[in-house]
């Protein structure tokens, strides 16, 4: 874990992307991470501006029992269910991650300082379920700068519009495709205007869209190392960063006319792109791949601390990386589909995994903590 001493003297290269108008959220949530300081010292020193999770981190957090065990303890003796105990568990970490945030998102005026937590993923098919949980997980954490996260499936979409419209800030995640991705703004977009008819303020409704980077490029490699031909060999590495350029155009195309201008006019805030899934995957590849190439104001790169401290140690930031290359991105994507691959077959592949990955990781976490609860007994042993 990044000390606070490391950060400060490293983060040249995280200032100058701050300084780009790319925000710096930490990809990464713990008890130990909030208690020991390290949050908010990466928040004071390294330009961290906000945090993600998702299933897996709290897997990965949870799972071990490392700072969770007083709680646990006392949601034994209380004799809770496992789903209300993780609940109980997450949403109090994301409460104390979003305090720590909370001057940053003052600050900003509430476009940064922002904690994101995430829906159930068993209710990523359905809508009715989630919007239900978006509420009730807004309404746990009780903090201005929570944002709920939905994820892009098509059950999903209509859930983004109804949580929107609620007024409540969401994290759209698990969006692969440049289809899908207008499918979101054009959700959000819905919602704004469902809370526009209700009364509700649109300066305070914030939201982001989580265009997954890094797992494009796993499935695309895999397909083109396959075939094996000079052609395939040499196009490795260009389909995740080509679709997340072509991402920020069709941001750039939404939020800049039609019926965004009069939602504008309302002081609706932009649905800024994410990237997520910025930490690389093929060791072949430089480890700041996901950040240096995908630099473009008006971002959000939320990294995992390994991808965070890459950049500390040796990034090079040169300016905007993304705008005017959507020609050589769209040339790209349609080189890897000339070789048979198909991007609608990735994309959707992609969608289907994610949810399934985060399902499984969820699962194991309900059983880890189920283990905890009838380990530790009435009397708390």
């Amino acid at each position: 874990m990044i000390t606070v001493t490391e950060a400060s003297a490293t983060a040249g290269a995280l200032k100058r992307l701050s300084d780009e108008g790319v925000s710096i959220w930490l990809d990464d949530l713990s008890r130990e991470r909030i208690t020991s300081g390290n949050l908010a010292g990466l928040v004071a020193t390294s330009h961290v501006v906000g945090v993600t999770t998702n299933p897996s981190i709290f897997q990965a957090a949870i799972g071990s029992g490392e700072g969770y065990e007083e709680q646990l303890a006392d949601l034994a003796v209380r004799g809770v269910t496992v789903d209300e105990a993780v609940r109980m568990m997450t949403t109090a970490d994301v409460r104390a991650a979003a305090d720590i945030l909370q001057p940053v998102y003052e600050a900003t005026g509430g476009r940064d300082g922002r904690v994101s937590i995430e829906v159930d993923p068993r209710l990523a098919h359905d809508t009715r379920a989630t919007v239900a949980e978006a509420r009730q997980l807004a309404w746990l954490v009780d903090r201005p700068n929570v944002m709920i996260k939905i994820p892009a499936t098509g059950a999903g979409l209509p859930a983004i519009t109804e949580v929107i419209g609620a007024g409540i800030s969401v994290n759209v995640t698990l969006i692969f495709s440049l289809e899908r991705y207008r499918e979101v703004m054009d959700a959000y977009q819905a919602g704004l205007e469902k809370a526009r008819a209700a009364g509700i303020d649109l300066a305070g409704i914030h939201s982001v869209a989580s265009f997954f980077v890094s797992r494009v490029d796993s499935e695309i490699d895999k397909r083109l190392t396959l075939l094996g031909t000079k052609e395939a060999l040499a196009l490795k590495g260009r389909a995740a960063l080509a679709n997340a350029r072509l991402a920020y155009a069709a941001y750039e195309e939404v939020f800049s006319a039609g019926r965004w201008t009069v939602l504008a006019g309302s002081r609706a805030n932009k649905q800024r792109p994410l990237w997520a899934s910025t930490g690389v995957k093929d060791p072949a590849y430089k480890d700041t791949l996901y950040v240096e190439d995908l630099v473009a104001p008006g971002t959000v790169n939320t990294m995992p601390e390994a991808t965070l401290r890459a950049t500390a140690d040796h990034g090079h930031i040169h300016g905007d990386t993304v705008s005017g290359g959507y020609a050589q991105a769209r040339a790209d994507l349609a080189a890897v589909e000339r070789l048979g691959i198909s991007y609608d077959e990735v994309v959707r592949q992609l969608e289907d995994e994610g949810v399934a990955k985060f399902e499984a990781a969820w699962q194991e976490l309900l059983d880890a903590v189920t283990k905890s609860l009838t380990g530790k007994g009435v009397d708390g042993e």
